[in-house]
């Protein structure tokens, strides 16, 4: 199947967590294998049109800045974790390039088999691997303590402002 990204590759040391879950990028058959019912475990995630998954998918792969790793349950055939890592290109320092992590989520029932750190592992060596001189991510409270043993450090304070009219629309893009 269809890859979202061909590289950078995960590290062999972090393509598996036990004898039955392997992480690997995002694949185009996987809308089939659960993914939006594991993304509903973070927030709305209902299921797209094949087409509209289609097209997402290819625009992400041929952009080549989205970095979605999953985890699958093998014996099931289900995925059972996911985070996605954007890669934004930047003015400022250079130029350099700064990796923005979002959708990270753990299904339930997979969750102290530490692939949430194994999802986090991989997208810093894939931002490391691309030359990013930075990871951002967004968090609750909660999971502060989480993220930082992954590596990260409290910085600063997010902001957000929504188009609550613009939820019920297709995006432009």
């Amino acid at each position: 199947s269809m890859k979202q990204f061909d590289s950078p590759e995960l590290p062999e040391s972090l393509r598996s967590a036990g004898s039955d879950v392997v992480l690997r990028p995002l694949e185009f058959e996987d809308n089939k294998k659960g993914f939006f019912q594991l993304l509903s475990q973070l927030t709305s995630a209902p299921e797209i049109p094949q087409d509209v998954f289609m097209d997402r998918f290819m625009a992400m792969r041929a952009s080549k800045h989205y970095y979605t790793i999953v985890a699958e349950h093998i014996p099931t055939k289900k995925l059972v974790a996911a985070a996605t890592m954007m890669v934004e290109i930047k003015f400022i320092r250079g130029g350099h390039i700064t990796g923005h992590i979002e959708d990270v989520v753990v299904d339930k029932s997979m969750r102290g088999r530490h692939l949430g750190v194994k999802l986090m592992q991989g997208l810093q060596a894939i931002g490391q691997e691309l030359g990013c001189y930075k990871i951002l991510l967004d968090c609750s409270q909660d999971n502060v303590k989480f993220y930082e043993r992954c590596g990260f450090q409290f910085k600063e304070v997010q902001m957000a402002v929504y188009f609550r009219e613009n939820e019920q629309r297709r995006p432009k893009l």
